[in-house]
């Protein structure tokens, strides 16, 4: 079961990329994020998050208290999805090359954080301690608010390094144009 709710969204995400590829096809940079993204969460739901061996390396390496193994995911879990957010907005609102798609992608990105966290938050309620290995805390009592830190740093850094990139492969998808030309 924690297998199951660990890589749910592989599960869903995989078909509807497929599903949809032909009226939607994504560009390289998303698709590469994807895959990367969904490795993340397939290790973390074949180990649990809490008991990556990486982790587990990392956290001795640097002499941590936790595996940081989650933390991680979580930083990807803005990192990924800010892309994503932002190819979505890009190519079916007015956003493109507005000033506001940098905040609204990170706020979407938090958003939906804030709402696995509160998914995680009702495992723990329906599952008590059947849910600790999804729930990954680690006995950290600001466990909730360090994952949306680090998805908000993810979604930040992603905005701030791949935006350009992001821009030329968006631009190249549609011909070239830009937001301007093309209305």
């Amino acid at each position: 079961m924690t297998w199951l709710l660990e890589t749910v969204w592989v599960l869903i995400g995989l078909p509807l990329v497929v599903l949809t590829w032909r009226r939607f096809p994504l560009t390289n940079l998303l698709c590469c994020l994807l895959a990367a993204h969904a490795l993340v969460l397939a290790v973390g739901g074949h180990y649990t998050y809490a008991q990556v061996p990486l982790g587990d390396w990392v956290r001795d390496w640097f002499g941590l208290d936790r595996n940081p193994y989650d933390r991680f995911g979580h930083l990807m879990q803005g990192f990924v999805p800010a892309v994503l957010v932002r190819e979505l907005l890009s190519r079916t609102s007015p956003l493109r090359g507005s000033r506001w798609l940098a905040p609204l992608t990170v706020c979407a990105c938090l958003a939906f954080s804030a709402t696995f966290e509160l998914f995680e938050w009702a495992a723990a309620v329906i599952g008590g301690h059947a849910a600790d290995d999804f729930l990954a805390t680690q006995g950290d009592v600001w466990d909730t608010q360090w994952d949306m830190f680090c998805a908000l740093i993810g979604a930040t850094l992603s905005v701030l390094l791949l935006s350009r990139p992001h821009d030329r492969q968006l631009n190249a998808a549609a011909g070239g144009a830009t937001p301007a030309a093309r209305d």
